[in-house]
C-alpha cells in the first residue's frame, strides 16, 4: 500500500473518531462551574449539558436569591433546544467527509466547527455577564460595586466563595476532536513530512499527546492567598498572617487555604472523602512564596505563636532553618509524623 493510501484511511479512521467524541456531548457535561466556600467544604458544582442544567442547581439557585441574581431554569435557555441537535449536524457532517475524502470539505467542516466554538464561547461570556451584573436592587446581600459574574475559564473569587470554570467530559472530548481534525488537515497537507522524517513524526505525536495528557491531569499549584480576605477552610477564621498559612489542591483542581499548618492536617482528616492531591505551605521568610509540605524543613517551637496554636512554620532553605532551630531551640517535624497524630 503506497503512502497516500495509508494516509487516506487514517484520515478516515481519525475523522469517525472526531465525530464520536462531538456526538458524545450529546450525554455528556460540556463544561462545569465549581463552587468553593468554608460552608461548603464538598464544594458545589453547575453542570452545563447540551440539553439541560445539571448538579446543585437548586441550592445554587437558592444562594444566589440572597444576592439578587436571577434564578437558574433549564427552559430560560434556548441554547439547551439547539445544542444537542448542533452537535449531531457536525458528527454526521465530518463522517460524511471520512466517507467522501474530499479535501475541501474538511476544511470548511474545521473552519465552521471552530467559529462555532467561539459563537458559543462568546455566548457563555454574555450568560455569565447577564447573570452576574443584572441583579435585584431588593436583594437581601448588597455589596456596592459588587458583581457575581464567574469566569469563562479559570479561578475567581466571589464574596466568600472561590468559582472554577473549567470544561468537563464533553468539553475536554471537543477540545481533543477539533485537534484530531487539526491533525488530519496538516498530514493531508503533508506538513509533518516536510519538516520531520516518519520516525520523528511518531515521536512528536507520542510527544504532543503525552503533554495533553499531563496537562490535563496536573495540578493547578497554589495561589496567592488575600490576607484579611480568604477564610480558614477548617477553623473559618480569617487569614491575617501569612507566615503560616497553607494550602492544599484537590484532584479535580479545587484549593483550600488555610491559617495554620495543624488546620489543613485536622481538615484532611476529617474529610476523608475529598481527594487531595498535594499540599503547600508558606515559606516562613518569604510567606509569599509556597512550596511543597514535604519538601520543606517543619520546625515547631511556641515562640512561633501561630494562629491556631501549631506554632509550625515551614522553610525552603536550610539555612534559615537551621538559624530559627538554634535562635528558638525548635524541634523538626515532619508532615507525615502530623497527619498521623
Amino acid at each position: 500500500m503506497n503512502p497516500e493510501n495509508k494516509i487516506k484511511i487514517l484520515s478516515s479512521f481519525l475523522l469517525v473518531l472526531a465525530a464520536l467524541l462531538i456526538a458524545a456531548n450529546i450525554f455528556l457535561p460540556i463544561w462545569q462551574i465549581q463552587l468553593s466556600a468554608p460552608q461548603y467544604p464538598e464544594g458545589l458544582v453547575l453542570l452545563i449539558h447540551a440539553d439541560k442544567l445539571g448538579g446543585n442547581v437548586e441550592i445554587i439557585n437558592g444562594l444566589n436569591h440572597y444576592i439578587g441574581m436571577q434564578t437558574l431554569h433549564t427552559e430560560n435557555f434556548i441554547e439547551f433546544t439547539l445544542l444537542k441537535y448542533i452537535f449531531a449536524f457536525f458528527s454526521l457532517c465530518i463522517l460524511v467527509v471520512a466517507i467522501i475524502r474530499r479535501k475541501n470539505l474538511v476544511y470548511i467542516v474545521f473552519g465552521a466547527f471552530v467559529l462555532f466554538c467561539i459563537v458559543a464561547m462568546v455566548d457563555f461570556y454574555r450568560w455569565n455577564y447577564n447573570y452576574g451584573h443584572h441583579l435585584d436592587p431588593n436583594a437581601a446581600i448588597k455589596v456596592p460595586g459588587m458583581t457575581y459574574q464567574p469566569p469563562i475559564i479559570g479561578y475567581k473569587q466571589l464574596l466568600n466563595f472561590a468559582a472554577y470554570s473549567i470544561p468537563d467530559t464533553g468539553g475536554i472530548l471537543l477540545i481533543i476532536a477539533a485537534l484530531i481534525i487539526l491533525f488530519v488537515i496538516l498530514m493531508e497537507k503533508h506538513f509533518f513530512s516536510k519538516i520531520f522524517k516518519r520516525k520523528q513524526v511518531a515521536q512528536l505525536v507520542i510527544i504532543v499527546i503525552s503533554v495533553g495528557i499531563f496537562s490535563s491531569c496536573s495540578d493547578p499549584g497554589p495561589r496567592p492567598v488575600k490576607l484579611n480576605e480568604d477564610s480558614c477552610a477548617f477553623c473559618k477564621m480569617t487569614i491575617t498572617d501569612g507566615h503560616f498559612a497553607s494550602q492544599m489542591t484537590t484532584k479535580k483542581g479545587r484549593q483550600y487555604v488555610f491559617d495554620d499548618l495543624v488546620c489543613m492536617a485536622e481538615f484532611i482528616k476529617a474529610n476523608a472523602e475529598i481527594e487531595h492531591n498535594h499540599y503547600y505551605v508558606a515559606d516562613f521568610c518569604k510567606p509569599a512564596e509556597f512550596n511543597k509540605a514535604d519538601h520543606t524543613i517543619l520546625l515547631q517551637s511556641d515562640d512561633f505563636r501561630s494562629p491556631m496554636g501549631g506554632n509550625i512554620a515551614a522553610f525552603a532553605i536550610p539555612d534559615s532553618a537551621e538559624h530559627y532551630k538554634l535562635k528558638l531551640g525548635a524541634k523538626e517535624v515532619s508532615w507525615s509524623h502530623l497527619m498521623r497524630q
